[in-house]
């Protein structure tokens, strides 16, 4: 293009040689007013044009270069002009809430191709992070991280916590019911009345060895323990029975006093509370556990990474479920797209007062950082074709004008 807008100036140029060659008179005249005025305005519009970017002809005349001169004014301006206009609040909200981002989120879902991307992609991250905490420094950091958190728990308080939701409307009642339903079906078995029996002809064998020879030599001392372990345990089976049928039962009563009493010895009594976080202590460090905990680790991480890296991974299956299920749901239920919309908007607005001003400076601190020479390139190699099309226009419309200024002169001087 500045190959064709010079060769406007030169055909001028020429023209303009030729008619006055050819005396300028008659229709020559016509010609050289045509000429003449074309190349004053393909000199006039390729300065205008060369200005922009650089001195012509190397000459430092002022106000040209006005590019390169101009630089930190046209940096600041362009940091300013995508502030107002790409990064303001209102209007960047405008523009989101015109895209309905749940809508466009829920039909992106809906796609089985963009499931399995997002099922890709989640497992890459999840075996490079499984691949990350197998390293033995990540673990270390990491065993040592739950070790410190372990000890610095305060057992007591959250025993005493979780006991007051327990008590809270009687629950704990209801665990003593449970307690005393296994207590007396374990008494009613056989096995527990042959072993209370065994143990009562051991006891009175070697407690009172003549009276019990004295008892076998007139019956049998096991039969008369069967006899009694029957008895006890069908005496014992009516208590606990009597104790679940009793909402006021005496036990009941005892254990809730009882467990009270834990609680608020669980909060007020220093030297017991001490006692249950040394216990805790020893048992967090205690080599057993922590090598349970490590092996446990590897185990899970094992099945974990192993599941993950098969094509059927039950793991990733209910990934693409759920992504199903939500799609399914965000195109039916208005108010989860609404306020899937609002959160993604307040996010977006927080995001954009946070980053404007820093964008704003990193702009313009960008394009004051460049290279004078290098800038004036870019810019016009991005807009040049354009402005030799104005030095174009610049010869035809300068020759026009000459043209018509002739015709004036003419008719004046008739």
């Amino acid at each position: 293009m500045k190959g064709a807008a010079l060769g406007g100036l030169v055909l001028a140029l020429a023209g303009l040689g030729l008619s006055i060659g050819m005396g300028g008179q008659g229709g020559w005249a016509w010609f050289q007013a045509f000429c003449e005025a074309a190349t004053v305005g393909a000199l006039a519009d390729w300065f205008a044009v060369t200005a922009l970017f650089r001195h012509p002809l190397g000459l430092p005349i002022p106000h040209t270069a006005l590019i390169p001169q101009g630089k930190h004014r046209i940096a600041d301006s362009l940091a300013a002009f995508v502030r107002d206009n790409f990064l303001h609040p209102e209007v960047l909200m405008a523009k989101l809430e015109r895209f309905d981002p749940a809508r466009q989120l829920s039909q992106w879902l809906a796609s089985p191709a963009h499931q399995a991307q997002v099922a890709s992609s989640a497992r890459s991250m999840a075996l490079e992070a499984l691949s990350l905490l197998n390293e033995d420094t990540v673990r270390r950091a990491l065993g040592e991280f739950l070790l410190k958190r372990a000890l610095s728990w305060n057992a007591t308080t959250t025993a005493a916590g979780v006991l007051d939701v327990l008590t809270d409307a009687g629950r704990h009642q209801q665990v003593l019911d449970g307690a005393l339903e296994k207590l007396r079906d374990y008494l009613a078995t056989p096995e527990v009345r042959s072993l209370v029996a065994a143990r009562l002809v051991k006891f009175s064998r070697a407690q009172w060895p003549k009276v019990t020879s004295v008892v076998d030599a007139l019956s049998s001392v096991d039969k008369m323990a069967d006899s009694l372990s029957d008895k006890l345990a069908l005496q014992l089976v009516e208590e606990v029975q009597e104790a679940l049928s009793q909402p006021d039962h005496k036990v009941r009563r005892e254990f809730d006093v009882w467990i009270h009493d834990f609680i608020q010895r669980l909060r007020e009594d220093e030297a017991f509370a001490l006692e249950i976080n040394a216990l805790k202590d020893r048992i967090v460090q205690s080599a057993d556990v922590r090598a349970y905990l490590d092996g446990l680790w590897v185990e899970l991480r094992a099945a974990i990474e192993a599941d993950i890296r098969r094509d059927d991974s039950a793991l990733l299956r209910h990934l693409v479920q759920s992504l199903q299920a939500l799609s399914q749901r965000m195109a039916h239920d208005e108010g989860l797209s609404q306020a899937i919309n609002d959160h993604l908007l307040s996010m977006a607005e927080h995001l954009v007062s946070r980053l404007r001003g820093g964008v704003t400076e990193h702009i313009a601190s960008t394009v004051k950082s460049w290279d004078d020479r290098s800038l004036a390139r870019q810019i016009e190699l991005s807009v040049g074709r354009d402005l030799q099309f104005i030095r174009l226009n610049g010869t035809l419309v300068g020759g026009a004008i000459g043209l018509l200024l002739h015709a004036v002169k003419t008719w004046l001087q008739g």
